[in-house]
């Protein structure tokens, strides 16, 4: 009977204090974007973005790499670790909500005993403190941590979204590189026979010497392009190693050898919708709201704050009477600032700028997210067009160097005049692969600047 007083004591007092708690913080405005929304975008298509976007490519290997990628790679695994510590902050901020309750003991014994009974010495005591929210400065901080543990879990997925681009990008370089590099060894090797051929006239006195210097001097300008292309090659298949989490040399997956058509365009949606959806613009938006709560509480600094205390506590030199004489407290403090020198006041001053800020920043965020989308649609739509440019100089340049050629070897036309046309052919060729890639790249940035959360293995998990 004795014992169970203390305990209903301390559940009378910490019932007290969580009655006297308040609805809310002071009100510090609302959080409204401070950029203009336009109704639509430039263009739109019909097909829907999937959420794992690059699934869009119909690239099966690419799929293979990508899930590889996000499960290894350790930037990614960084950016949840970090997600895991913010949680662990915004638990450890949320447990001032709650009173503390504390124990401690202390017991001792005389020797040589004495005569009478009883020579231990011993100590318990119990102690609880609570601040009472008032003003709601405690559950603005706690906000404020709970949007930021929000913020970079937002982080995280736009962390995994860059990732997703960067490994296609890295990806259908490696596919141009192949591609260059078959192109450019089928130049060699024509460069060769030309050269033969070249030489075998010169035998028989039809051609010059000066045109058997020229051939060679194209043939190794093309094996020059050969050997940094292979050297990209290399770089290219470093690089994916390290973004699927494995040293370079490590093996990889089947690489790419062809550069493919791009699949008809996503439907955009509305820019309202691409504020909400992705993840960089959340993140945004959670830290203005993080910085309001931190404002909040600012502001609740300068009030009054009330703390309640509470004791219970025994002393007893013999340990069958320990729980007999319980000696009780209860206590309140009542703190107000009244001289800091402006101190608070210019804190909740420079946690105002803090807020603006992040909400300019989020502004800021905004207009470039809807600067990409149009960037990449706009840059798309004429890449098409110097594409179906290139394809044309390609059909006359190798119209030109039949002609060309031939007329040389009929000794009406000179070997520069057939040089300059088949370097000019070949280089064609080369710029054509390689505006196909970046229409790829294009289309790899529409699809980013598009995408919202990306189901990570990690993240599905939990």
């Amino acid at each position: 009977m004795h014992a169970a007083r203390p305990l209903h004591f301390l559940t009378t007092l910490l019932l007290a204090g969580l009655l006297a708690l308040p609805a809310c913080a002071p009100r510090t405005g609302t959080t409204t974007l401070p950029a203009e929304v336009p109704d639509a975008f430039s263009q739109t298509g019909e097909l829907e973005l999937p959420e794992k976007w690059w699934t869009a490519l119909g690239d099966t290997a690419l799929n293979r790499v990508m899930d590889t990628a996000l499960t290894e790679n350790f930037n990614l695994v960084v950016g949840w670790e970090r997600l895991r510590a913010a949680r662990a902050v915004a638990d450890r901020e949320s447990a001032a909500l709650w009173p503390d309750l504390e124990a401690n003991m202390q017991a001792g014994a005389s020797f040589p005993q004495p005569n009478f009974v009883g020579g231990e010495n011993v100590r318990l005591n119990l102690q609880s403190q609570y601040e009472v929210d008032l003003w709601g400065r405690i559950h603005a901080l706690v906000d404020a941590e709970r949007f930021r543990r929000e913020a970079t879990r937002a982080d995280y997925q736009a962390g995994a979204m860059t990732l997703s681009a960067e490994v296609a990008r890295t990806w259908l370089q490696l596919a141009e590189a192949r591609g260059q590099q078959a192109i450019l060894q089928a130049q060699v090797e024509t460069n060769e026979q030309i050269l033969r051929l070249i030489r075998q006239r010169l035998g028989i006195g039809q051609v010059r010497g000066v045109d058997v210097l020229r051939q060679e001097q194209l043939l190794s300008a093309t094996r020059e392009q050969l050997a940094y292309v292979r050297a990209d090659l290399q770089a290219l298949r470093n690089r994916l190693s390290v973004l699927l989490g494995q040293a370079p040399g490590a093996s990889l997956p089947a690489l790419p050898d062809t550069i493919f058509d791009p699949p008809n365009l996503p439907e955009t949606g509305l820019p309202l919708e691409l504020v909400r959806r992705r993840p960089d613009l959340q993140r945004a938006f959670l830290q203005v709201k993080a910085a309001d709560r931190e404002l909040a509480a600012a502001i609740s600094n300068q009030y009054p704050r009330l703390s309640l205390s509470a004791s219970t506590s025994l002393r007893s030199n013999n340990l069958r009477d320990v729980f007999e004489n319980w000696a009780y407290s209860l206590g309140a403090n009542l703190a107000a600032p009244l001289l800091n020198a402006g101190r608070l006041r210019a804190e909740v001053d420079r946690s105002r700028a803090v807020r603006d800020q992040r909400l300019y920043e989020y502004g800021q965020a905004t207009l470039l997210a809807f600067r990409e989308v149009e960037d990449a649609l706009a840059r798309e739509f004429h890449q098409k067009q110097a594409i179906g440019s290139i394809e044309d100089q390609i059909r006359l340049a190798e119209q030109s160097y039949e002609q060309l050629r031939l007329q040389y070897f009929n000794g009406t036309s000179t070997y520069l005049d057939v040089l300059t046309a088949l370097d000019q052919l070949q280089q064609l060729q080369r710029n054509l692969l390689s505006a196909r890639y970046l229409l790829l790249e294009f289309r790899i940035s529409l699809y980013r600047a598009l995408a919202g959360p990306i189901d990570t293995p990690k993240a599905s998990t939990q």
